[in-house]
């Protein structure tokens, strides 16, 4: 029988809201971005971020129904993101959907965002457990081996700075404007990634750990040696160097944990690229040729499926559904949750990408 979830997303700077269904049809998926609102500030505020939820949420809700030419009858459920992200975004919507779930008697699904990004590539490619996913944001930067619905172990994660945040930041370094990634890559295509020697941070580890924060500075010594004639060209190829290390760097901390994931996983060759960052395709064609010549599939969803979206969270409130993983109604928002929970001590709250 197919089951039908609504979904909210509420997290961060999007607000979102979709319906899916068990059979993989995304029936509606609406999401009102508000990066116009943040990017004076070069960065998400999050009191201008939980602001726009409440204004628009029930509006997007009552669209995506509509879109999907449903009734809250007919749905099996409401998930939503209950953590992590800034807290007053996450309260809204997981509040919202307690209020659905307790006018129309249905089940609660408080999901953790990051397990959406986790799943997405089963709703778009049909992906089988278990897989490699690295998940890179603006607000996260792991690598984890995924064995099932709850079955998560952190393989490395950033000991600063996501690498969407460096990007962010490196942008705002040079005066490119927000939100950084795309900005970056756009510039790039005109540079010279040769021209400047930055550093390839945590490369050739043990581990599969990540670290930005030094690649941020270096990006800002850069621009302190041109001084203050940096021109177009200048910041061209500045880019194109960012661009090229942060490259290196996920290539590097991924192949590592490529091996690793094999050596636990025999024959189960599937990395998954999930999250914001997984859209830059300069960064997507060096991973592509880790995973070429190591035999690995590579799968990553539609750049719309990868950023903060609601249908994401319906579908990995399917697939908790389908195995009776529901909430109740005592669920709190949080800042902070880890998707591996045994590795968790490391994590930080996320506040925010505002550089």
């Amino acid at each position: 029988m197919t089951q039908i979830v609504l979904g909210i997303e509420s997290s961060c700077d999007e607000t979102a809201a979709a319906v899916v269904d068990s059979e993989r049809n995304i029936l509606s998926n609406v999401v009102l971005s508000q990066i116009e609102e943040h990017a004076p500030y070069g960065g998400v505020v999050p009191e201008i971020a939980a602001r726009a939820h409440i204004d628009h949420l029930d509006r997007l809700i009552a669209e995506a129904m509509a879109e999907a030419r449903v009734d809250f009858d007919d749905l099996d459920a409401v998930a939503a993101t209950a953590g992590p992200g800034l807290i007053g975004g996450v309260m809204i919507g997981l509040v919202t959907a307690k209020a659905i779930c307790t006018a129309r008697d249905k089940p609660l699904i408080g999901l953790n965002h990051l397990e959406a990004h986790a799943l997405t590539a089963r709703l778009t490619n049909d992906v089988a457990f278990p897989y490699l996913l690295l998940l890179v944001s603006g607000g996260h930067c792991q690598l984890v081996s995924v064995t099932g619905v709850n079955q998560y172990k952190r393989l490395g994660t950033t000991l600063d700075d996501a690498v969407g945040e460096a990007f962010d930041k490196a942008a705002k370094m040079m005066g490119l404007g927000y939100p950084g990634g795309p900005l970056v890559e756009i510039a790039a295509r005109k540079g010279d990634a040769s021209r400047f020697k930055l550093p390839r941070p945590m490369k050739g580890r043990d581990n599969c750990d990540f670290s930005f924060s030094g690649l941020k500075t270096a990006v800002r010594r850069a621009l302190d040696s041109i001084g203050d004639q940096a021109n177009d060209q200048d910041h061209a190829d500045l880019c194109a160097s960012f661009q090229a290390a942060v490259g290196d760097v996920l290539a590097d901390r991924t192949k590592r944990a490529m091996g690793l994931f094999e050596e636990q996983h025999p024959g189960a060759r599937r990395l998954v690229i999930a999250g914001g960052v997984a859209a830059n395709k300069a960064i997507g064609e060096r991973l592509s040729t880790i995973t070429d010549r190591s035999g690995f599939d590579l799968i990553v969803p539609p750049p719309g499926l990868c950023t903060d979206n609601a249908a994401m969270v319906a579908w990995a409130g399917l697939e908790r559904l389908k195995l009776g993983l529901t909430s109740d109604m005592t669920i709190s928002a949080r800042a902070r949750w880890p998707l591996d929970s045994l590795a968790g001590a490391t994590d930080k709250p996320f506040t925010g990408a505002k550089a």
